[in-house]
């Protein structure tokens, strides 16, 4: 199985790359600039810009499933996504934020309160490329913040979202865990869905 993963150079990416290699995948990353990305057995790294949609439709020729721990400025996740839907793979599973978009409500009021303040500027970005991943069937994952810690999890529908004031905190190797289950498992298709620890 061949994962390709965008945003392979981010916090979250790398712990991805590193979470399917030792899985015994074969591993694309689709990175700007592969240079910075050591050579690993296993391990293809792409140049890609989300913004340039054929860039990606081209790294990715081969992948079964499509990762995405994309990240920055306001207008690049719509792009990531449509790059993502406009590649062709059959299988998308994206990294979103707790709180936005359909998890607001099971977020609360207090936390939407806070995302609105503090990441006004991206909200509609995130809720839009959100939107074109789920349309085209792909899995979306919401999670609350990241830090350090064990890959131990658990994916819950929304409905099934813990009721707190904040969202619990999470670790990264656990939503990279949790993401490459179901990329190599899907069980969420077209659906958002939170990864919490376990």
């Amino acid at each position: 199985m061949r994962v390709a993963i965008l945003g392979a150079s981010g916090k979250v990416g790398s712990l991805l790359m590193e979470d399917a290699l030792t899985r015994g995948l074969e591993v694309t990353a689709l990175v700007r600039d592969p240079s910075r990305m050591p050579e690993r057995p296993g391990l293809e790294r792409a140049a890609v810009d989300v913004n340039d949609a054929d860039s990606v439709v081209k790294a990715v020729k081969g992948s079964d499933v499509l990762v995405s721990a994309l990240g920055g400025p306001p207008g690049t996740l719509v792009a990531g996504a449509k790059a993502a839907v406009a590649s062709g793979v059959g299988r998308i599973v994206w990294l979103g934020a707790y709180g936005t978009g359909e998890s607001a409500q099971a977020a609360g009021f207090l936390t939407r309160s806070l995302l609105s303040l503090f990441m006004r500027g991206e909200l509609p970005d995130k809720t839009a490329a959100d939107a074109t991943i789920r349309a085209a069937g792909g899995t979306v994952f919401h999670v609350g913040p990241m830090g350090d810690g064990p890959a131990a999890h658990r994916t819950l529908t929304l409905k099934d979202a813990p009721k707190r004031l904040f969202p619990a905190g999470i670790s990264r190797a656990a939503v990279a865990a949790a993401m490459l289950d179901e990329a190599q498992n899907p069980s969420f298709p077209g659906q958002t869905v939170i990864a919490v620890p376990n």
